[in-house]
């Protein structure tokens, strides 16, 4: 008799056959943070009048597309097993670099002279996600280096590269297609938010119904035993530190787009949060388990404390320490509710 893998409990690679699996949008545990959310929601309501309006939720959910293409990437690589720190600077540096080899040399514009057409600036952007994710692959699994060491090696000579680049001075020349997808609205919602929302189905989808989606959770349950079922662990692996680089690279043309313009800091400190809503979503740092569906209640906690800290008028500098203690919950309550700690 052999066993289906589920998200839930994957120590051992799915077998081949040929029914298919249903959709797995979410486990229990991850439903739980849904009347979390409507409690916000209900709290945001009486505290502010502002809270509840379409203008309200719309900016809340632009500004979290950004975020939620991070959490997304981060939490395909930790149900593999893995995790990648660089995609804190592939969010700032992967735009930087792009824009700088369209644009004009001139001081405003920190070109580098290349000028190549501005077409090119999307593609170019993505490509650059896509070489330091398979950078940190290669290094990770070709000479089988810790990948704690090397994605955070790899956040700060990307982030060193990024304030190179700028000259540590703050972009506004943009392509016109970096302000499209910045500005733009479709149907009455910002494409940010679109493209943010279309990437969160199609990866649960792959996840569910597609043998290489869910090999990953195979490979971060028992890499050894997805070895044995024949499933190639490195090329997996490899692709989905390349698809994180490429999703991060994305986030940061769309946040580039949203405000007009890229920081020397841009990212900076974002990984946390990343982490944050992945943790709280359910998705497990030991690997194998956990639901994008769940990843996305993250985001859109997150999202929602920060704006009804926003409108009830606290610091912005305590954000940081509201979100830590945020993880800390999360960690306290995966204990209370599996009986496991993640590590």
């Amino acid at each position: 008799m052999t066993k289906t893998l589920s998200p839930e409990t994957a120590t051992t690679p799915a077998p081949a056959s040929g029914r298919r699996q249903p959709i797995r949008f979410a486990r229990f545990r991850d439903l739980a943070l849904v009347p979390a959310i409507i409690v916000l929601i209900i709290i945001g309501a009486i505290v502010s009048p502002t809270f509840l309006t379409i203008g309200n939720l719309t900016d809340v959910l632009q500004q979290q597309s950004a975020l939620a293409l991070l959490v997304l990437a981060e939490a395909m690589i930790l149900i593999a097993g893995k995790f990648d720190l660089s995609l804190e600077s592939t969010i700032g540096f992967a735009p930087v670099l792009a824009i700088a080899l369209v644009v004009p040399a001139t001081d405003q514009a920190h070109g580098l002279g290349t000028e190549w057409p501005q077409w090119m600036a999307i593609p170019l952007c993505l490509l650059i996600g896509a070489a330091i994710g398979g950078l940190n692959g290669l290094l990770i699994l070709k000479f089988q280096l810790s990948a704690f060491i090397v994605t955070l090696g790899m956040l700060i000579t990307v982030r060193g590269l990024h304030v190179g680049v700028s000259g540590g001075s703050s972009l506004f020349q943009l392509p016109p297609s970096f302000m499209y997808l910045g500005f733009e609205k479709w149907g009455g919602l910002a494409a940010s938010v679109w493209i943010a929302l279309i990437a969160f189905v199609i990866g649960i989808i792959v996840l569910s119904y597609f043998r290489q989606g869910r090999s990953l959770y195979a490979i971060g349950g028992n890499v050894d035993a997805a070895k044995a079922a024949g499933i190639r662990t490195n090329a997996v692996v490899w692709t989905v530190l390349v698809l994180g680089g490429v999703l991060a690279a994305l986030a940061g043309i769309l946040e580039t787009g949203r405000l007009g313009a890229i920081g020397a800091n841009m990212g900076e400190g974002m990984i946390f949060t990343v982490f944050a809503a992945a943790v709280i979503g359910g998705i497990s740092l030991n690997g194998g388990k956990g639901t994008l569906f769940g990843a996305l209640c993250g985001v859109l906690m997150l999202g929602l404390i920060q704006n009804l800290l926003t409108l009830m008028s606290v610091d912005g500098h305590w954000f940081g320490a509201i979100n830590g203690v945020i993880i800390l919950i999360a960690l306290v309550l995966s204990r209370l509710t599996t009986g496991k700690a993640q590590e």
